[in-house]
């Protein structure tokens, strides 16, 4: 299941537009390469841990030779991977070098198997990460209120101005 709280978000393409509402995820946990590795050990039954994770470790190594040598890698249901670079622009190509180039980036294309997870999904609307920790510090200090607004660091002149413009 997938937690998300849901947040007005401004259009940074367009800052006049009205602010709209969007989901956000919420990530209930950070899974450790090891812990992700005994996780598919587990599922198999037949490969152990150290297989398990010296074949990630060594798919990964290889991952990124291929890469660098200028290959398109594809991983069958997984995805495609392959390089884009960022750089700075140069008046001319006679005076674009390789100094022009400030990062190599991984691109993933998700497969088959990644591209509509929407249709498996099922979803728990839950409060943000912000009323959350409001709530338990006023549960742990006695408080029978929470204040949405000084916890979002807002003061009540941000929402007198906020109201004024909904109407």
């Amino acid at each position: 299941m997938i937690n998300y709280s849901v947040f007005m978000m401004g259009n940074p393409v367009n800052i006049d537009a009205a602010p709209k509402a969007y989901a956000k995820p919420q990530i209930s946990e950070i899974m450790p390469f090891g812990k992700f590795v005994k996780h598919i050990a587990d599922h198999n039954g037949v490969f152990t841990r150290g297989t398990v994770k010296g074949v990630i470790a060594d798919m990964c190594e290889c991952l990124i030779e291929m890469l660098l040598e200028g290959k398109k890698v594809q991983l069958a249901e997984l995805g495609n991977f392959w390089l884009s670079l960022t750089s700075e622009g140069a008046e001319s190509l006679k005076q674009f070098t390789e100094g022009n180039i400030n990062a190599v980036n991984i691109v993933f294309t998700p497969g088959e198997d990644f591209e509509n997870l929407r249709s498996r999904a099922t979803f728990n609307v839950v409060s943000s990460r912000i009323a959350q920790a409001a709530t338990l510090k006023a549960e742990k200090s006695g408080e029978g209120t929470v204040d949405l607004d000084a916890a979002r660091g807002r003061t009540s002149s941000d929402n007198a101005g906020e109201n004024a413009a909904k109407l």
